[in-house]
């Protein structure tokens, strides 16, 4: 699903060149749960970022459901990450002004659905993440795990094939943030690519495989065996 090929990112000023990235090469399989880790500075969130789509690489490429999309226009990534990827953040970044039905919504908006296959959908999603019961709050009203549930119903709601979490849990308190990852990996088992960058070593535990970065090159990779979690609790 995910294969990037010497991957490099180069950034520069009038002064200053920076290289983030290294011939970074990955494959990642369809309905695989990776984890990307390493220090502050080695290239993590640049990485999920091109992954993402939200920016290029200088050199190499990338190949995401077996199209080269470094090859695309800005206009052409827009549409396709916005049919393809759902992005959950540390921050939540959800907007203060709207209810959690309304931030749910907006993905749908922008895809054109109409009026009451949007209220279906985002129905059904809240239902998934048992939030529906705080559908007509705002996020400053909610806690900071039920602020994470919203912003997963966000990401999910166009039924994206690749989720890419960065610090997903990093806001949150440990019984908060193993709620969240119950949600991750309940949303890969339903067949869910997750990609998912990470400081936490018990967060990355629920992944299939972790990739180690240093400096912007992969320097090793492990594979987990699958740990058995208890079910998700109904309420963060």
């Amino acid at each position: 699903m995910i294969i990037t090929k010497d991957l490099c990112k180069v950034f520069r000023t009038e002064e200053v060149e920076t290289s983030a990235l290294h011939d970074v090469n990955l494959h990642i399989q369809r309905g695989e749960f990776a984890a990307i880790m390493g220090p502050s500075g080695c290239g993590k969130s640049t990485l999920l970022n091109i992954i993402g789509l939200l920016d290029n690489p200088s050199n190499g490429s990338y190949i995401f459901n077996n199209t080269d999309v470094t090859k695309k226009s800005e206009k052409q990534r827009t549409h396709f990450r916005k049919g393809n990827i759902g992005f959950i953040f540390q921050s939540f970044n959800l907007i203060d002004e709207l209810t959690v039905f309304e931030n749910v919504e907006l993905p749908l908006i922008y895809m054109g659905l109409t009026a009451s296959k949007r209220k279906a959908k985002v129905n059904e999603v809240l239902d998934r993440m048992n939030i529906s019961h705080r559908a007509k709050h705002y996020p400053q009203q909610l806690s900071g795990g039920q602020q994470q549930r919203v912003a997963i119903a966000r990401a999910v709601v166009t039924d994206p094939n690749l989720i890419l979490a960065d610090e997903p849990t990093g806001n949150l308190d440990s019984s908060n943030g193993t709620e969240v990852m119950e949600l991750l990996k309940e949303l890969n088992h339903s067949g869910t690519t997750v990609v998912m960058v990470t400081h936490s070593v018990r967060d990355s535990e629920y992944a299939d495989r972790v990739i180690h970065l240093f400096d912007g090159k992969v320097v090793s990779e492990n594979k987990h065996k699958q740990i058995k979690r208890e079910p998700i609790k109904e309420e963060l």
